[in-house]
């Protein structure tokens, strides 16, 4: 049988992505620097669980000195999706740390946020919990 093993979003700035999902609580859990291929893995997954994880890719810029390859959607997905314990307090701590939450979560159970490179990360409440404020008056912020 097939075993899930990760997911790749490609990165323009690792500090800033892996920033961005230890506000989730993800942690690191392996980094790979390869000077030949000219790119950098770093591997994040949740607490307890480590076989879920997400792939960051940086690419290098290249050595002739040309600007390095941007990604605008085209070269990324849909969505990657977490599960949280407490969405109200989860939205909280991404919009302290400067994160515009893109869906508010009104009805108490679904987020979405976006990631530096612009990946959106949809947040599932476990379980469900009572619409609240300021929550449920938010309006809807760009797309995601």
């Amino acid at each position: 049988m097939p075993k899930y093993l990760h997911s790749m979003i490609r990165v323009t700035d690792v500090d800033k992505s892996k920033a961005f999902f230890e506000l989730l609580g993800l942690k690191e859990v392996k980094r790979f620097d390869s000077e030949q291929g000219r790119f950098t893995l770093v591997y994040l997954a949740a607490p307890g669980d480590e076989d879920s994880q997400v792939e960051l890719t940086y690419n290098w810029p290249p050595r002739d000195g040309s600007p390095a390859e941007t990604y605008d959607g085209g070269r990324n997905f849909g969505h990657l999706a977490y599960q949280v314990e407490n969405i109200y307090e989860t939205c909280q701590r991404l919009m302290d740390a400067g994160v515009t939450i893109n869906r508010p979560p009104r009805d108490g159970h679904m987020a979405f946020v976006r990631t530096p490179d612009n990946i959106s990360i949809e947040l599932l409440q476990d379980g469900r919990l009572a619409p609240a404020e300021p929550w449920a008056s938010m309006p809807n912020i760009g797309t995601w």
